[in-house]
């Protein structure tokens, strides 16, 4: 059985990668930052429906606590596939823009990214087989205003994600990032009406949470083993 690690997991997003992940017969880690009531609530909900699961908690952004986490989950073995999905919106215009909103925004996605994924890597080498799959955004590739922030952060994950990806190409590790448009949410819900999604979105509909997760199974699959370095975007062809 795969172990996977699903970051930023109590939201629609991360918790649909869970149930998928889970589906397709993993053991999933579901990773929540502060809300462990939710984690625990989906890993419950998983293992009800025949699956494996069980609830995380700590901070992606302190890298002390991130690396004893994962010290304690590698006891059993390796993670092998690691969808970075944390994320965070502070949102502003730049000139407004305070300091801790820029560095709160990069934190979690950036460097949340290297927290977590770093300390991974070797025991996944070791197998020849692992899938680093990670969540940016239409805003990394298109911008948008005020999340200069986020669109930053979002973009320095393709770097990272290219990188790593030719760092790891004859190990047996793959590594790609999902690049989401407008992702029906209650989050998102609240800002994206019907007749603005009818603006940006030439599918005239937002897309959903499970629709990301089928893309995210896909990359975590045996099948997608010949994809790796790509930056995928899913965003009913906004772009």
């Amino acid at each position: 059985m795969k172990r996977a690690l699903v970051t930023g997991a109590s939201g629609a997003l991360g918790a649909a990668i869970c149930r998928r992940l889970a589906a397709d017969g993993c053991h999933v880690y579901v990773h929540a930052n502060r809300n462990l009531r939710l984690a625990e609530s989906l890993s419950v909900e998983i293992i009800a429906g025949g699956g494996s699961a069980h609830a995380v908690v700590f901070d992606v952004t302190d890298h002390a606590q991130t690396a004893s986490a994962l010290t304690n989950l590698l006891v059993d073995g390796p993670i092998q596939i690691v969808v970075n999905n944390a994320g965070i919106h502070d949102d502003a215009v730049m000139p407004g823009m305070r300091a801790d909103q820029w560095s709160r925004v990069i934190a979690v996605s950036l460097n949340g990214f290297f927290n977590v994924t770093q300390p991974l890597l070797l025991p996944m080498i070791a197998t020849r087989w692992g899938r680093i799959i990670n969540i940016s955004s239409v805003a990394a590739l298109a911008g948008n205003r005020g999340q200069t922030n986020y669109a930053a952060a979002k973009a320095g994950l393709h770097g990272a994600t290219k990188s790593l990806a030719l760092e790891l190409a004859s190990r047996g590790v793959t590594v790609n990032a999902i690049a989401p448009g407008i992702i029906a949410s209650p989050m998102s819900d609240k800002v994206f009406t019907k007749t603005l999604i009818d603006q940006l979105v030439p599918m005239k509909r937002a897309g959903t949470p499970d629709e990301v997760a089928d893309l995210a199974a896909y990359l975590a699959s045996a099948r997608a083993g010949y994809i790796s370095g790509q930056i995928i975007s899913i965003n009913g062809a906004m772009i």
